[in-house]
């Protein structure tokens, strides 16, 4: 497991997670970090759904923002034959996940996936006194999903494995299931920043990022140049229900989440 420790960080912190080859939303997502000052971390999947997987790769190595590997990562540095999101074998995502990541394997440079292949299982850093570490989805798997209803055990458990590799942590930040929340376990915060290339299917076209700040974390929404996003996807004719979701707000599929988060819209 490689760990990268960015030492004390008691300036303000933007966390955020799932670019997802949105390069307008990246661009945002870096120029609110610009515009606060704050220091942006990412909790991985820089490259999945989207259309402009390379020129998001670039702007996110050109900011200097520290990286996760997240799933999408580790399967595009190995050149393996899916994105490895976890999708139950047969369901809706998984059948959809075919497309994008054949779309984004085909543009991502041999540059980039080394890239990929350099970057981090954990980021730790201070803040404020406390000693935070960032994950992807789980420890005991990259691409676990945790949800805000998942059970304290789920969460108890990935803390421990993640305590015996970095030693003890105060808060944990985390990605991978695109619904951002916060959890208090006992032993700490929780904090799932969210993503910023696709809207947490609650209606909005606005995604999702965190702030930290004095210790503080806040959630906020991203607003961003969705008809680009839109429009980059229909032209490279990824038009299989994602780009419909940047601008209703809704997923093309409810079969990644549980049941109690289920919306039973039609969202297409």
């Amino acid at each position: 497991m490689r760990v990268q420790d960015l030492g004390v960080m008691d300036g303000p912190v933007l966390l955020f997670g799932g670019p997802y080859s949105n390069l307008q939303a990246t661009r945002a997502v870096l120029g609110q970090a610009e515009h606060l000052g704050a220091d942006p971390i990412c909790t991985g999947d820089v490259v999945a759904y989207c259309a402009r997987p390379a020129e998001t790769v670039d702007a996110i190595r050109q900011a200097g923002c520290p990286v996760v590997a997240g799933n999408c990562e580790i399967q595009l540095a190995a050149g393996a034959a899916d994105c490895g999101c976890g999708f139950e074998e047969g369901s809706a995502c998984d059948l959809l996940s075919v497309g994008w990541y054949g779309f984004a394997q085909a543009r991502i440079d041999d540059g980039a996936r080394g890239w990929m292949a350099s970057l981090p299982d954990v980021i730790v850093f201070t803040h404020a006194g406390a000693r935070y570490a960032t994950i992807h989805g789980g420890v005991s798997d990259v691409s676990r999903f945790l949800w805000s209803t998942s059970p304290d055990a789920a969460f108890r458990a990935e803390w421990a494995a993640l305590e015996a590799r970095v030693g003890p942590v105060d808060h944990v930040i985390a990605g991978h299931s695109g619904i951002p929340f916060q959890r208090e376990i006992g032993v700490g915060r929780w904090i799932n920043a969210g993503v910023v290339g696709m809207p947490p299917h609650d209606g909005s076209t606005e995604t999702a990022y965190v702030i930290l700040r004095q210790g503080v974390p806040t959630f906020h929404r991203l607003r961003y140049d969705v008809d680009g996003a839109v429009a980059d996807m229909e032209a490279a004719g990824l038009t299989y229900g994602y780009d419909r979701a940047l601008r209703s707000g809704y997923w093309p599929s409810e079969d990644v989440l549980p049941p109690d988060l289920r919306l039973s819209l039609a969202s297409g």
